[in-house]
């Protein structure tokens, strides 16, 4: 039965606390924490709108946010063995009809799929500049998706914007250290910034995960929110973590 799903060493995971299930695979792509963080972070329209993924990996957000939205929801990955698994995850849930996968660039996407026409727009990009060499030996999916080798921040910034219509919000993930480039970047491209969470390991670390929502064309009024903490002192997730994950009890 499963063989009409999975390819190679891919497998099937589930997402507990959306009751589904997700294509995954150890040499390709299977996502992390920040994905989670990203989808609980965004807002969403409830019933209607258009929502885009940038940079949707093996379609992991776009059906996160499926389960929070009756929105219609498109997921951008430019390799082709992602946006394979993403488009089977997306079929196996049976979301076909409103979760729909495009592989294609992130740049300039917009002249494909409409400008100025999309409410809100997430995007978890790759966070390590190009001529890093931490990780030299890493397989091509993974170095592309870490890396800023087709796209980079300016750019998924660029792309969002173009996106979105007026009063539409992005989200991203990033890592704290480059919190100025990505205001930088959001306030050249029309992005005000809007709100901004800081990730930490656990208490008294240094925060190793931003995100960060603005609106286009919006008004300065940035609200930093409350510090989310991963791990508690016993060593295990939070509350608040375990119930992104899990769900409630």
């Amino acid at each position: 039965m499963m063989d009409q799903w999975l390819k190679d060493d891919e497998r099937l995971d589930y997402l507990l606390a959306e009751d589904l299930r997700i294509i995954q695979s150890p040499s390709v792509f299977s996502f992390s924490l920040d994905a989670v963080l990203l989808s609980r972070f965004t807002y969403v329209p409830i019933k209607r709108g258009k929502i885009v993924d940038l940079c949707t990996g093996n379609g992991v957000i776009p059906l996160f946010l499926s389960a929070r939205t009756k929105a219609e929801i498109i997921g951008i990955e430019l390799q082709e063995r992602l946006a394979d698994m993403a488009t089977r995850s997306v079929q196996y849930n049976h979301l076909s009809e409103r979760v729909m996968i495009k592989q294609g660039d992130v740049k300039g996407i917009a002249a494909q799929i409409g400008s100025e026409k999309y409410d809100v727009v997430t995007c978890n990009p790759p966070y390590f500049p190009a001529h890093e060499a931490s990780d030299k030996n890493l397989k091509e999916h993974l170095a592309i998706a870490r890396h800023e080798i087709h796209l980079t921040l300016d750019e998924a910034v660029r792309s969002a914007s173009e996106l979105l219509k007026q009063g539409g919000k992005a989200a991203f993930v990033h890592r704290p250290g480059r919190l100025l480039d990505m205001i930088t970047a959001m306030r050249a491209n029309r992005l005000e910034p809007k709100r901004i969470q800081f990730v930490y390991p656990k208490e008294g670390k240094e925060a190793n995960t931003l995100l960060i929502e603005g609106m286009k064309d919006g008004k300065p009024d940035l609200k930093i929110l409350p510090p989310l903490y991963v791990y508690g002192e016993d060593g295990q997730y939070t509350e608040e973590v375990k119930e992104m994950l899990y769900g409630r009890k």
